[in-house]
This record gives C-alpha cells, sequence and structure tokens, in this order.
C-alpha cells in the first residue's frame, strides 16, 4: 500500500450562514456542500457562495448529471437543484448514511460508524452489494475507475483508494492534524473537494498522478453519468492557471 501526505492546494470558506460543511459534490461549475439545513452552492474559482435550497442536508451529498441527491437523517431525496424540490425519497441503508456518491447509474453510499459502503439502488434504496472498511466511512467518490473514501476516526483522517471488489486499501492521502473529512467528491480532473465539518471550509486535495497503462486489474472502470450530462468542466488547478 503507498502512502503519503495530503497536498492542499486551496481552501473555501468559512461561508457565511454556514456553520459546518457536510456532504460535498461538483456539478461540473459549482460545488455544492451540506450545511444541516441547507445545500449551498459555491462558485469553484471565485469561492463565492450563489445560492442555497432550504432542504434537511445532514451528511453525503451527489450529484447524477441532473439532480442532486442528498442524505437527510434515514433517507435519501432525491433535489431539482433548479427549483430546490424534492422529487423523490428513498430509505437511506442501515437507517442512515454519511458520504454519497454517483457513478454507473447507482449511488455509493458510506456508513460512518458500520466502516460499510454500500451500492444502492437509486430507485428504491435496495443495497446491491456492500464494501467492508476497516475505518469509519464519511466521504465516498470514484474518478477514472477509482473507488476512493474518506475516513475520519479520533484525531486522524485520510482518503483512501481502495479496490473495489475487495475493499483492500491501495493508497492513503494522509490529512494534516485539524483537516478532518467529512465529504469527498472529485472535480472530474486532478483534485478531490474535502467538505472540512465544523471548520466551515471546503479543502482542494491534489489527486496522485497516475499511469493508467499499469492500473490493476481489480480496478472497474466506472463511466458515471457526471461525465455523461454535466458540462465539460475544468479542473480547480487549470482555473488557478488562467
Amino acid at each position: 500500500m503507498k502512502r503519503s501526505p495530503a497536498k492542499i492546494v486551496r481552501e473555501y470558506g468559512p461561508f457565511p450562514g454556514a456553520d459546518k460543511v457536510n456532504g460535498v459534490t461538483y456539478d461540473g461549475r459549482q460545488i455544492w456542500f451540506a450545511s444541516g439545513d441547507k445545500l449551498n452552492a459555491v462558485d469553484p474559482e471565485s469561492g463565492t457562495m450563489l445560492r442555497s435550497i432550504d432542504v434537511a442536508a445532514h451528511a453525503g451529498t451527489a450529484f447524477d448529471g441532473q439532480n442532486l441527491f442528498q442524505i437527510a437523517d434515514d433517507r435519501i431525496q432525491k433535489i431539482d437543484p433548479k427549483t430546490g424540490r424534492v422529487l423523490a425519497t428513498i430509505p437511506a441503508p442501515g437507517g442512515g448514511g454519511s458520504g454519497l456518491a454517483w457513478a454507473e447509474g447507482t449511488l455509493w453510499v458510506g456508513q460512518h460508524r458500520n466502516r460499510k459502503i454500500h451500492q444502492v439502488d437509486p430507485q428504491t434504496g435496495a443495497i446491491l452489494r456492500t464494501i467492508q472498511s476497516n475505518r469509519f466511512v464519511t466521504g465516498v467518490t470514484w474518478i477514472d475507475g477509482e473507488l476512493w473514501h474518506a475516513t475520519w476516526e479520533g484525531e486522524e483522517s485520510d482518503l483512501r483508494r481502495i479496490d473495489p471488489q475487495t475493499g483492500e486499501v491501495l493508497e492513503t492521502l494522509g490529512m494534516p492534524p485539524g483537516a478532518g473529512v467529512s465529504g469527498l467528491e472529485s472535480d472530474g480532473g486532478d483534485c478531490f473537494f474535502c467538505g472540512g465539518g465544523s471548520s466551515g471550509k471546503v479543502r482542494v486535495v491534489r489527486r496522485p498522478r497516475r499511469d493508467f497503462s499499469r492500473r490493476s486489474h481489480s480496478e472497474i472502470p466506472v463511466r458515471t453519468k457526471q461525465s455523461q450530462r454535466r458540462p465539460k468542466a475544468r479542473s480547480v488547478s487549470s482555473q488557478r492557471r488562467k
């Protein structure tokens, strides 16, 4: 297993009216973060909060290319980002969750204290399969066929790339003290957005460069609906180079 320190390249926040950051997602233009009773959209270039949706937003957040998904206690709500209307609701596995991601037409739900990641049918909430972790699971994200999840246990937090078949940890990025990760999302390029919990911040962490010619056969290429539908996005690092 490869271990290295996480490289934080930018921070957003704290934001007015939002004293914490729970789940985080990215729609190709805006960062969205959950702050308890609102979903908030942030411009990734300026760091300005653009708008908020009044909706229960207690944990993980995801985007399927058209709609947002948000964990609210024991349920997952599908939300129209244009109107803020709740379109559908399914039960959250195990009565709750922490992280949330969308990939290959399904939801991936992290369960914090149960140390599990569930692949879930977005129509019914049925659990399709489960991956066991050995740490508390917070955020979850897929990028280029790689499954990453965040952990936050005690004062220690890291980002982990795991084998999606076995749950084996392949790589870790250790966060510095005081920089716990409550939510995780890829920017579709070379960075991760990391929710900072009670710090009220969203931190940007550099994703390690990968030689895809040497990719392990255990990694499953996953094409998300985000990449199919959402507008082509520049990564955070490319925006900084403007």
